[in-house]
């Protein structure tokens, strides 16, 4: 009948490479429930059942698994490498079906998809061409998350707060006319080597003679300037503070303000960089601090080290220490879209069960950052965007080119990154 209302369900995908655990047992066992009940009450009823192909997650589980017969993704290469993955699909997918089937889900199997199906990545290369046109996806270098164990950038989602037993450095900055020295204090000494200020509060008597002057950055040959910002915690340490725009979320706010220059010192495997002295730079960036320390102490530099609790973020899937880290990449501008959600709630149109969840929705979209939804994987969407060799201009297009729109060139190439797993999951009620 077609007046009757129907009653969907699609199912929360499950990660592919998992299998299912209680937390699914109990969920899908309520959504069999409702489904039941619709079904009886004579509703056209859908319950659709799927799995999600989880970028990181599923790169993850093959690398090991090539790990563990002694070679690596880059020894086969992105075809057989994803070639590979399939395979690992195929084999839990089996065995997440059987659960659920032995779990007596009610689902229409007939219908059942999977995020890198071709309907599904037919949708997600349409949502991202047409969010680009509009101005809404964009390309630039900004200060990401990045796990330097998983070899790609996350997002704030993926990143968990630890709080941990760390250390308090502090140490000298000589000024460059020889007149005297700042004391600093920092947990991540370093990074100095990526240091393109020295920020004091303007209201602070302590530094107005400095303001304007130079500091010779130790351990370097470089000269940075002493600065005013009012973001600086006069009580906090010496109440001075080294500026790494290239490593820090608020030194990159700082950054912007003043116009400095952001210096990356570290590598994408979590070493330090050629932007760096030659004896640091290929060390890690625990020997790093080490011998940091131990240079600061030898020129005569450091003061003091003192036990310091602090929280550190981690990467949600493999506990590495993340790196704040400027790099080249792709995002979704979410102010805009932010709006349309709040607006939704504001008119009535979303309600939430219980109530009290409406202030951290509102919250949660009233501080959003934009969306970083580039991944150096290769399992995945690969983004929709082509790279011509002759004019360097960018194709961005719903169906793969042979040459660029631009000039005409068939010397193109596709850019090598894939989307966020959640740029497809966020699109499966719809795609599906």
């Amino acid at each position: 009948d077609r007046n009757k209302k129907p009653y969907v369900i699609v199912i929360p995908p499950p990660n592919v490479t998992g299998v299912l655990h209680v937390g699914h047992g109990l969920d899908n066992s309520l959504q069999d429930i409702l489904i039941r009940y619709h079904r009886m009450l004579g509703q056209p009823t859908l319950w659709i059942p799927g799995t999600d192909h989880a970028g990181i997650a599923t790169q993850n589980v093959v690398e090991k698994k090539l790990k563990a017969r002694g070679i690596s993704k880059d020894d086969i290469g992105r075809e057989r490498f994803i070639d590979e993955t399939w395979k690992v699909k195929k084999e839990h997918h089996g065995i997440i079906t059987e659960q659920l089937k032995r779990l007596g889900a009610s689902c229409d199997w007939d219908r059942e998809r999977f995020t890198l199906d071709a309907g599904l990545s037919r949708a997600v290369r349409e949502v991202f061409v047409s969010l680009y046109e509009k101005g809404l996806i964009y390309k630039g270098n900004y200060l990401i998350n990045w796990c330097p164990s998983c070899g790609t950038a996350i997002s704030d989602d993926e990143v968990e707060h630890e709080e941990i037993k760390g250390k308090m450095y502090h140490y000298y900055y000589p000024l460059a006319d020889g007149t005297g020295r700042i004391p600093i204090a920092t947990t991540r000494p370093e990074t100095m080597l990526g240091d393109t200020a020295v920020a004091v509060h303007p209201d602070d008597r302590r530094y107005k003679n400095l303001t304007g002057k130079m500091v010779a950055l130790p351990l370097t040959d470089r000269k940075i300037p002493v600065i005013t910002d009012s973001y600086v915690d006069m009580e906090f340490g010496s109440g001075a503070v080294k500026v790494t725009p290239a490593h820090d979320p608020n030194d990159y706010e700082i950054g912007i303000r003043h116009s400095l220059e952001k210096i990356n010192i570290i590598n994408p495997d979590g070493t330090l960089n050629n932007n760096v002295p030659p004896c640091y730079s290929g060390l890690t960036i625990k020997e790093a601090r080490k011998k940091v320390i131990e240079d600061l102490k030898e020129e005569g530099l450091f003061i003091k080290e003192e036990d310091h609790v602090h929280q550190v973020g981690h990467c949600y899937r493999c506990r590495t220490v993340i790196e704040p880290y400027l790099s080249n990449q792709w995002f979704v501008k979410m102010k805009p879209l932010a709006g349309q959600a709040l607006k939704a709630w504001k008119d009535g149109k979303v309600k939430f069960f219980p109530k009290k969840w409406e202030n951290t929705y509102a919250h949660w979209l009233n501080n959003i950052r934009d969306w970083c939804i580039s991944r150096q994987l290769w399992w995945g969407h690969r983004i929709p965007v082509w790279y011509c060799n002759t004019c360097n201009k960018m194709t961005v297009s719903r169906t793969d080119p042979d040459t660029c729109i631009h000039c005409g060139s068939a010397d193109i190439h596709q850019d090598p990154d894939v989307l966020d797993t959640w740029f497809s999951s966020a699109l499966w009620p719809f795609s599906t």
